[in-house]
């Protein structure tokens, strides 16, 4: 997001915190970390923010596949397996830091997701990529509902209508 992290402005981020902070349609924001450089001073300034004024958020770590794989450039399960402990070491590590946060408010939601855009071990499914769909379509809702098409007949247009999955 502008406003926050390498090459931001301090108004966009104030701009932006505003922003966030006045939509109370929003069901959660998610912050990415680099899990490479994990909690940087601007993400913990943006933690608190959020904690602050009591925005619902949740944690991603990003390129992950940094630290799974390293630079290799086809990853294996193998590496996967073998590497998986040093992640589960900085999600731990970077959990513990937010839970010890001196701020008032609600502490980030659920789990600290982790996910890859770039490495996967089975062609087209990347790493986490799904369980960070999930948690968009759980924050919103969707989980719960099921968009079909539906046709009507008599003018042979098409809308959409909402089913309930629960």
């Amino acid at each position: 997001m502008p406003g926050y992290g390498h090459k931001s402005r301090a108004e966009w981020g104030e701009e932006i915190m505003k922003y966030l902070a006045g939509r109370k349609q929003l069901a959660r924001a998610f912050v990415l970390i680099d899990s490479k450089h994990g909690l940087k001073e601007s993400d913990l300034a943006l933690l608190q923010a959020l904690r602050e004024n009591a925005i619902s958020h949740q944690v991603v770590l990003s390129k992950v596949d940094r630290i799974l794989f390293g630079k290799k450039p086809k990853p294996s399960l193998e590496r996967l397996r073998r590497n998986a402990a040093s992640l589960q070491v900085k999600a731990g590590s970077i959990g513990s830091h937010l839970d010890n946060l001196d701020v008032r408010g609600p502490k980030a939601l659920g789990e600290i997701l982790a996910c890859s855009t770039t490495a996967s071990v089975e062609r087209g499914k990347f790493l986490g990529i799904n369980n960070l769909r999930w948690s968009v379509l759980a924050a919103t809702g969707l989980h719960e509902r099921r968009i079909l098409p539906k046709i009507d007949e008599t003018t042979s247009s098409v809308a959409l209508a909402e089913e309930s999955l629960v």
